[in-house]
């Protein structure tokens, strides 16, 4: 009968009778190989991004029957070893000399195994179907306070956020504990700084933001406070000046305007110009009104000699009532009014009327030049003169719807109201 081996460690298992002649020989084999798996050593080279397949062969020296194996090398990307199947068997594996060993899977050729966590000696065993790992958390019992060196516990030992709050006795943390510059300002919770917290006078001006304020001194200065109490900004003004004094009107013809006081370096005026004639009427069709006439604030400075130009506009001539089964004739537009290189223009004449529907109303006047345009601000008075029944710069009416239709109504004329001042007075 022919001998055969087990299943663990390979050793031959004579039957009776067999090997005649070299059983001794046999026998000493099997001691060595039992050796082997019980003190044996050998230091296997690892493979990059390979397997290593360690061997258990029958009646042989192998690589997978010993009891400490060193793995060696540099791992850069997943890498295996495997022991075969059906094996049961202790190992210690030092991985002490690999360097990316978080790469290496060590497990028997249809297992998982185990993957390596740290380049530290470790142990494992086969069961047969997979290779385990033994680690501290997987065996029994505790670690007590005596079996800890006093200096074990390092800084590089205590993961981040590891010492949690319920773990630090009261008063443990004294001053001498915290290190200059520790306490950042993201550690400090709002309102946790009271004024009680802070002694008389310990806040100086070097301790306090700087505003865009420039230091200096400010005259007759403008000046914005914040909710604090802090200058956030600050400019020299100057002396206030004297109101403006009404001096003239004109509200016809042309010339040259000379300021009446020596003193004075600014002018400003209300300025219009003529409004548009009305357009004439005709049978049940009235004429157009008048355009109003542009109407703005004006103002210049004084310069030598002091005297501008100027001339008003005049008032826009009505159209004449239609002749029967006619038309009205259309209003003429009034005159721009000037002074210096302000304009006010007039208002456009009123159309005449059709037969028997009403004629359309000229358009107003605009301005330029000015400060403010003053025609269209809601409620605002602005034309604080007038002659008579009407104001100046006002459109005249249109005619009335007669047989020959009647003729329309003039424009108003334009005006200058002028003031004076002396700015920074």
């Amino acid at each position: 009968m022919a001998s055969t081996y087990s299943s663990d460690l390979k050793l031959e298992l004579m039957a009776t009778g067999e090997n005649a002649g070299t059983w001794g020989d046999n026998t000493n084999n099997n001691l060595n190989l039992i050796q082997q798996a019980v003190a044996g050593f050998e230091s296997i080279a690892l493979s990059d991004g390979g397997t290593v397949a360690l061997a258990m062969t029958d009646k042989q020296i192998s690589n997978a029957r010993n009891m400490v194996i060193k793995f060696t090398g540099t791992l850069t990307t997943a890498s295996t070893v495997t022991i075969p199947d059906s094996i049961e068997k202790f190992y210690i594996i030092d991985l002490s000399a690999v360097t990316g060993v978080t790469n290496l899977t060590i497990k028997t050729e249809s297992g998982s195994g185990f993957t390596a966590g740290e380049a530290a000696i470790v142990a494992a065993y086969s069961d047969g179907t997979n290779l385990n790992e033994i680690a501290l958390n997987t065996l029994g019992g505790t670690i007590a306070t005596a079996q800890i060196d006093d200096n074990a516990i390092t800084s590089a030992k205590i993961s981040d956020n590891q010492v949690i709050t319920s773990k630090i006795s009261d008063n443990q943390i004294t001053s001498a504990k915290i290190s200059d510059n520790q306490i950042i300002t993201s550690k400090v919770s709002d309102l946790q700084i009271t004024t009680a917290k802070i002694a008389d006078d310990a806040i100086t001006p070097d301790k306090l933001s700087d505003t865009a304020v420039t230091p200096g001194e400010y005259t007759t200065a403008t000046i914005t406070v914040d909710q604090q109490g802090r200058v956030t900004a600050a400019s020299s003004g100057s002396a206030g000046s004297t109101p403006y004094s009404p001096i003239t009107k004109f509200n016809s013809g042309s010339g040259n305007y000379s300021k009446t006081n020596p003193t004075a370096n600014k002018v400003a005026l209300y300025m219009s110009g003529g409004g548009g004639g009305g357009g004439g009427g005709m049978y049940q069709g009235q004429g157009g009104t008048g355009g109003d006439a542009g109407f703005g604030y004006f103002g210049f400075a004084f310069g030598a000699p002091g005297s501008f130009s100027y001339s008003v506009g005049s008032g826009g001539g009505p159209g004449g009532g239609g002749p029967a089964n006619g038309t009205g004739s259309p209003g003429s537009s009034g005159g721009a009014t000037n002074f210096s290189t302000g304009t006010a223009n007039g208002g456009g004449g009123g159309s005449g009327a059709p037969r028997t529907s009403p004629g359309s109303p000229g358009s107003n006047g605009s301005v330029s030049g000015q400060l403010t345009d003053l025609t269209n601000i809601a409620n605002f008075v602005y034309r604080p003169f007038s002659t008579g029944n009407a104001f100046f710069g006002d459109g005249g009416n249109g005619g009335g719807g007669m047989n020959p239709g009647s003729p329309g109504g003039s424009g108003q004329p334009g005006y200058i109201f002028v003031y004076e001042n002396v700015e920074g007075a």
